[in-house]
C-alpha cells in the first residue's frame, strides 16, 4: 500500500517506523510523475509489511520537499531503516531498478 503523506508529521511517523522507504515527491500536474504513478503503486503492494512506499506532492507537502532539496520530479528518495537518505534517483525509472535500490535496504 502506498502512503500517501499530507504532513510533515506524517512523514517524520513513517520515516522513523524502522523500516527502510521508497518515498515519490510528484505534482498533479507532472507527465513524468503520472508515468511512473502506477510503479509505484505496484512496489507498494509487493513491500507491503517489509518497506514503506510513500507520495509526497510537493505542492501540498511543500516543507519536506523543502527539507529534502527537490528541485526536479519526479524524485525518488530511499531512507534506510534510521530514516537516511540511501539513495536518490530524478526522473522516470524502471520498476526493476527501483526494486534493486529498495532490495539492498531491506
Amino acid at each position: 500500500m502506498v502512503q500517501h503523506i499530507e504532513s510533515k508529521e506524517q512523514f517524520e511517523t513513517m520515516k522513523q517506523s524502522g523500516m527502510p522507504a521508497l518515498v515519490d515527491f510528484w505534482a498533479t500536474w507532472c507527465g513524468p510523475c503520472k508515468r511512473i504513478a502506477p510503479v509505484i503503486e505496484e512496489l507498494g503492494a509487493e513491500y507491503e509489511g517489509r518497506a514503506n512506499v510513500a507520495k509526497v506532492d510537493v505542492e501540498e507537502v511543500d516543507e519536506v520537499a523543502v527539507d529534502f532539496q527537490v528541485t526536479s520530479i519526479p524524485t525518488l528518495i530511499f531512507l534506510d531503516k534510521e530514516g537516511k537518505v540511501a539513495q536518490r534517483l530524478v526522473g522516470v525509472q524502471t520498476k526493476a531498478k527501483l526494486q534493486e535500490e529498495l532490495n539492498k535496504l531491506l
